[in-house]
Parts: structure tokens; C-alpha cells; sequence
């Protein structure tokens, strides 16, 4: 390597099976890998970062894999990034994939805390990975899908280059990253009284202002009213805790689910273990697999019903994983079941979680 190659600065990049070419989701179980080379989106990132960096290495794991074997994937994914000497680690882009925007979150936040160099991802705004992991470490905002690949690489090989220069110091609105939840005190020109009581006025005027202090908004729903009628009411299970018929006919994720699982439990009083089981990667499921009643308690339900304590249980379950979901894809489940279940005639709902 020449003095000149010696004196730039050190890239590896993060990318899971897709981008890595190996193949999609029947490949989402690649274990992680290395390779001497920039591959797929950072072939883009290669272009944007020279010629004053330049990308020594790609690690590559499968989104599967991450998601149902973290720890172990991170330990490897960490050996291998180690061994390229990095200056600078960038995961990414996620764009709006849950479960690889869980993946470039927990190697960039793990990449500074376990290994002391700098790095950087970056994904949609509503990719759960941002809720998870902006606080830990940047994460830069880019389009939903790989169209806009071109566009991410550049702003990331630029903000990339002054992580390692040291220059990212301003607010992360300034920066071009999502809040940190980081505060900084400095001096201002105008005391905030001055300036809280120009806020006020922009805001009385209509115009544009933006506030110092920044509350986080939550949307509110209010309870639903009581039941009146237990005795005759029709109940209805609702599962985020991952408890599917055997071998998870539905293939949904383990973590940062997009879809829901529907399935007839009429006759059924009992989950055993033979027939069900939990494809959770957000807890220990080796209790759930022993005994699936433990999450979505259909034994108890049954003995309920045959007591009187209510009228009738409904005759579909409906079952999908909590762990990274997006909160955009959590809503649209919550519509899509309840309209089903009103269709139904059912009364009431039992949301078990874990």
C-alpha cells in the first residue's frame, strides 16, 4: 500500500444478504461474513468518499439471523469490522426494513461503545430502528426504498468524513441527523426572555418559530367504554407475543413485523406445544414453546367460557410480534383487526404482550 493509500481514511461498511447479493428473504439467515471489497450500496458510498476515504472492508449478515441471534451476530459482525482496522464504521442504508434498520442501529451503537470508533447509519423516519437506536448512535434520515441509494451514500460518506475529522458539532437539525436527546449548554446572544417572548409573537402572527425545547407528541386514545354485558358477550384473542400454528404458516418476522397471522382455534381448548409455538425474537421463548397458553391464555379462556363467566370466545385468534414494529404498521394492524372483529360481532378483545 503506498504512503499516499496509508494516509486515507478507513471505511467499512455494514449491509445484510440483500444488498450483499446474496439473495432475499429465503437468505435471510446468512450468517455473518467479510469481504476485501466495497458491494452494492457501498459501491455508491466508495464514489462519494474518495478520494479522502475509502471502503477496506464489507461485513455482511443476514436480517434473519441479526434478529433471531443478536448477541451472537453482534459479536461476530464486531470481530470481523475489528479486524479491517476501521477509522470510521457506516451501516446502511435501512431505508424503511425494520429488521436491518435493527440490525445498522445495534452495529453502529455497538461499533462506538464496544469498540471506540466512530460510525453512522441511516434509514426512513418511520423504520423502528430510529425509535430504537437515535438516541445511541447517528442516524442519518433518507428515502423509503433503494431508489434513493445515491442520494443516502453521499450524505452519509460526507457526514462520515467529519465524524473522523471531528467536525460534527452543531444540533443535530444543523447536522442532518434524528435528535440524540443530547443537550448542550452554551451562550446565547439574547436572554431567554427575549427570545421566548419573540417565539410568542411569531406564534400569535402565524408565523414559522421553532422551540428550544422540544416535547415529545403522543397521539391519545381514548378507552373504549366498559363492557356491560359479560355474561353474553363474545370475546376475542389478540396476540403480540408471536404465538403462531407450527412452523409459522404466515411467515411473519420474528421482530419488525409487517403482517398478522389470523387463525381458527374453534374446537380448539388447548395450545400445546406439538401444534404451537412462538416465532418471538424479543424474548426467551423456550417457556412459550413449552406451553403456548402462557402468551395467549386459550386454556384459561375455554375454562372461563365453560363456567359462564362470559358468553362465547371467538373463533379466530389473531397473532403477530411487538418487538421493533413500527408504530405505523402497529396502527394499521389495530384497524385492520378491529374492523374484522366488529364484522364479527365480537364485544370484546384480550390483548396479551409479553
Amino acid at each position: 500500500m503506498s504512503e499516499s493509500n496509508e494516509k486515507k481514511i478507513r471505511v467499512v461498511h455494514y449491509i445484510n444478504q440483500f444488498f450483499a447479493g446474496i439473495g432475499g428473504e429465503e437468505k435471510a439467515d446468512c450468517e455473518p461474513l467479510s469481504k476485501q471489497e466495497a458491494m452494492g450500496p457501498g459501491m455508491a458510498l466508495k464514489a462519494k468518499l474518495a478520494p479522502e476515504a475509502e471502503v477496506v472492508g464489507t461485513v455482511i449478515c443476514g436480517d434473519g439471523y441479526y434478529g433471531e441471534h443478536t448477541n451472537d451476530a453482534r459479536e461476530r459482525c464486531l470481530s470481523l469490522i475489528k479486524a479491517f482496522e476501521p477509522d470510521v464504521v457506516v451501516a446502511g442504508p435501512a431505508f424503511a426494513a425494520g429488521r436491518y434498520g435493527f440490525a445498522c442501529g445495534d452495529i453502529a451503537s455497538s461499533v462506538t461503545e464496544r469498540l471506540g470508533v466512530p460510525a453512522l447509519t441511516a434509514m426512513y423516519e418511520e423504520n423502528p430502528g430510529v425509535a430504537l437506536y437515535a438516541k445511541k448512535t447517528y442516524i442519518l434520515p433518507c428515502g423509503d426504498n433503494a431508489r434513493g441509494v445515491a442520494e443516502a451514500a453521499g450524505r452519509m460518506a460526507a457526514f462520515a468524513k467529519k465524524l473522523v475529522a471531528g467536525e460534527v458539532k452543531g444540533p443535530a437539525r444543523v447536522e442532518g441527523y434524528f435528535p440524540r436527546g443530547v443537550r448542550k449548554n452554551f451562550v446565547h446572544e439574547q436572554p431567554g426572555g427575549e427570545r421566548a417572548v419573540e417565539m410568542l409573537l411569531s406564534r400569535l402572527r402565524g408565523e414559522a418559530f421553532r422551540t428550544e425545547y422540544e416535547m415529545p407528541v403522543f397521539n391519545k386514545i381514548p378507552p373504549a367504554p366498559a363492557l356491560k354485558d359479560l355474561k353474553n358477550a363474545t370475546i376475542a384473542l389478540v396476540c403480540s407475543g408471536g404465538i403462531v400454528p407450527m412452523g409459522n404458516p404466515d411467515r411473519i418476522r420474528v421482530s419488525s413485523a409487517e403482517s398478522f397471522g389470523i387463525y381458527d382455534i374453534s374446537g380448539v381448548s388447548d395450545l400445546t406445544p406439538d401444534k404451537y409455538e412462538s416465532i418471538h425474537g424479543g424474548y426467551e421463548r423456550a417457556f412459550a414453546n413449552r406451553d403456548p397458553d402462557v402468551i395467549l391464555p386459550l386454556d384459561v379462556m375455554r375454562a372461563f367460557e365453560k363456567q359462564g363467566v362470559f358468553g362465547k370466545l371467538h373463533d379466530k385468534f389473531y397473532s403477530t410480534t411487538g418487538t421493533g414494529t413500527a408504530v405505523s404498521f402497529a396502527e394499521q394492524f389495530g384497524r385492520e383487526i378491529g374492523e374484522e372483529l366488529k364484522q364479527s360481532g365480537v364485544d370484546a378483545v384480550i390483548l396479551t404482550s409479553t
